[in-house]
């Protein structure tokens, strides 16, 4: 059974970097494409961004772009997120999430999704 864990999270000035990790165990990060979600109180979950070897590149939503990047190192198991120019709306839940399809269409969603972690605390204030 896969199993997910995230670390890294915590409190970020703006303007600030964070990174976080998902921890990948019972099964091989190489067969699975991970995605990352967020989700703010009283706000929908937000899939931000996803990896896989099956993708030529990975994925990220317009409002990540530029400032966050997602890797991977197989030998680990795990999936890096090195988020820099925090903002105050990046304060979230973080998740990450494991499906054996590469990212493709749909990579933003849920659904696509059938291994999640926990999550992890991410809060951007001054």
């Amino acid at each position: 059974q896969l199993q997910l864990l995230e670390s890294g999270g915590g409190l970020v000035q703006p303007g600030g970097s964070l990174r976080l990790s998902c921890a990948l165990s019972g099964r091989s990060l190489a067969d699975y494409a991970v995605g990352w979600f967020r989700q703010a109180p009283g706000k929908e979950r937000e899939g931000f961004s996803c990896i896989s070897s099956g993708d030529i590149e990975p994925y990220y939503s317009d409002s990540v772009e530029g400032r966050f990047t997602v890797s991977s190192d197989i030998a680990k198991n795990t999936v890096y997120l090195q988020m820099n120019s925090l903002i105050p709306e990046d304060t979230a839940v973080y998740t990450c999430a494991a499906d054996l399809m590469p990212c493709g269409n749909g990579w933003f969603r849920g659904a696509k999704y059938d291994f999640w972690g926990q999550g992890t605390q991410v809060t951007v204030s001054s």
